[in-house]
């Protein structure tokens, strides 16, 4: 596999992370109940909404390194780690799901860090660093709240 190739294989898979991750985060914003609400459901719009862009800015990362991006819900459950919420579940296991998939994304935002510094692809590792201080720092807020 190309060097580039290295590298669109896991902003491909951070990509599938993060577009799960919002999907879900957004779903939790429609969806959360309980004391709470306000708090969260403002929460979950400022998480999905940075995802709605950050997807946008990894695919076209892809896109910019000669590859195609991902763009179904079929490829991105192949690809991704993280997995859809089936259920709607009570305000705190929201919030658990959440800081455990926002490190999910991060580690997969490592493993691209990882493949750009290995192929000297400059762009690709600040794209993946600046993604590994958004979801480090997500997780954070979030397990703020069960404390």
């Amino acid at each position: 596999m190309s060097d580039a190739g290295r590298v669109a294989e896991a902003a491909a898979r951070l990509l599938a992370d993060s577009y799960t991750v919002y999907l879900k985060t957004h779903n939790f914003h429609w969806n959360v109940t309980g004391p709470m609400f306000t708090t969260l459901h403002a929460l979950f719009e400022t998480q999905y909404m940075e995802l709605a862009l950050a997807v946008d800015e990894i695919a076209e990362r892809i896109r910019a390194i000669g590859h195609v991006a991902p763009g179904s819900y079929s490829e991105f459950a192949r690809l991704a780690k993280v997995r859809e919420a089936s259920t709607v579940p009570k305000a705190t296991e929201m919030i658990e799901i959440l800081t455990a998939d926002q490190q999910t994304v991060a580690e997969s935002a490592r493993d691209l860090f990882r493949a750009a510094e290995e192929t000297g692809d400059q762009a690709s590792a600040d794209l993946a660093v600046r993604r590994i201080e958004v979801h480090e720092k997500n997780a954070w807020m979030l397990r703020s709240h069960l404390e």
